[in-house]
């Protein structure tokens, strides 16, 4: 009798896939865990859905999304041949790590990012060079030099939410002209600066974003990057070489009707900031440290209180928090932005939990 994992590939075996935040069917549940958008999507996204659905299901999707690189390039002020789309932006870093860094030298990242770095780099048999964030939890460019075979950095990082001015991260791509440094920047909307604008002169340069986030289109999966010709054409390689159609006809339409939308996405954006603002300033006063964030999330910490016993205790009065149970934060909760109710009930909470002796 052949052992369970026995028709595996072997290299499959020894891998560690990334860990999804949990999503879970809970009535009056608070959920705050997934970094998700608090509000819905543009009424004009759910239109262009519907409109979508009606007809032309039964054909293939356009294999190039030009529709939806054409709106994004109009939004971004770039030429529609410097982007490529795909579905989430987590299937776009994919394709990124296999067509750029399975070199012979090692990818440079910092030791608290996003984990899926990690099993990427697992996946296409990447080394990972793990850069420490200094003291206050930052990224320092000036530890990313040296040869390497690429750099990858989420801008603002998570699940810090700490974000590099611009400044930084030319130093950055100066520092490493011969590999291509990737910046992540699922968060971008809420505060942070968009390398967007570097790509005409830094050829290293891809930039990654995703509309899960400030665009509210979590279900929809939708995702881009962005550089100079050369890097599309890479990642174009190596989508053809898998999937001709990651993107259906009702994501494409849904996605430009987002970016259509704007005034939407300002307001909505907006709200979110505001909330952040004020949760931060509120978890604070409860004896909380609090990270600066330019995300749609806090990572804080209470030095009077286990982490885990704090996300237990929220978790019993149906709020779900993040805990990660890793060196340096696992004594630190990431809370993602909700609804002015849906914080003012976290705050309740807390308060409660850390009146506790």
């Amino acid at each position: 009798m052949a052992s369970d994992t026995s028709f595996w590939s072997p290299a499959l075996r020894g891998l560690v896939p990334y860990t999804p935040g949990e999503q879970p069917v809970i009535e009056g549940l608070v959920k705050l865990n997934t970094n998700e958008n608090p509000y819905p999507p543009s009424p004009l996204v759910v239109a262009a859905i519907a409109a979508a659905a009606r007809e032309g299901l039964q054909l293939y999707p356009d294999p190039q999304a030009m529709a939806l690189r054409r709106a994004i390039a109009t939004f971004h002020g770039i030429d529609t041949a410097q982007v490529f789309v795909g579905n989430g932006s987590d299937e776009v870093l994919a394709h990124a790590f296999f067509a750029f860094f399975r070199q012979n030298r090692p990818l440079l990242t910092p030791d608290i990012s996003y984990s899926f770095y990690k099993v990427y780099c697992g996946l296409y048999g990447i080394e990972p060079a793990l850069v420490p964030l200094d003291a206050a939890m930052r990224i320092d460019v000036t530890q990313y030099q040296g040869v390497c075979g690429g750099v990858v950095i989420a801008n603002p990082n998570a699940p810090t939410g700490t974000s590099l001015a611009l400044s930084q991260i030319e130093r950055l791509l100066q520092q490493q002209p011969d590999s291509v440094v990737l910046v992540d920047e699922a968060y971008v909307d809420f505060g942070g600066d968009s390398a967007v604008g570097l790509i005409a002169r830094y050829p290293n340069l891809l930039v990654v974003q995703t509309l899960s986030k400030s665009r509210s289109l979590a279900g929809l999966r939708v995702g881009f990057a962005a550089g100079q010709r050369h890097l599309i054409e890479a990642l174009e390689c190596v989508k053809d070489s898998f999937n001709s159609y990651p993107l259906d006809r009702l994501a494409v339409a849904g996605a430009v009707a987002a970016y259509e939308d704007r005034a939407y996405f300002e307001t909505t954006r907006a709200h979110v900031i505001q909330s952040r603002d004020w949760l931060g300033r509120e978890l604070q006063a409860l004896g909380f440290e609090v990270l600066p964030s330019q995300a749609n999330f806090l990572l804080v910490r209470h030095p009077g209180h286990d982490a885990a016993a704090l996300a237990a205790g929220l978790r019993e009065q149906r709020i779900l928090v993040r805990h990660f149970q890793l060196p340096r934060i696992a004594q630190h909760l990431r809370i993602s932005i909700g609804t002015p109710q849906q914080c003012a009930m976290l705050v309740d909470a807390c308060r409660a939990l850390t009146a506790q002796a």
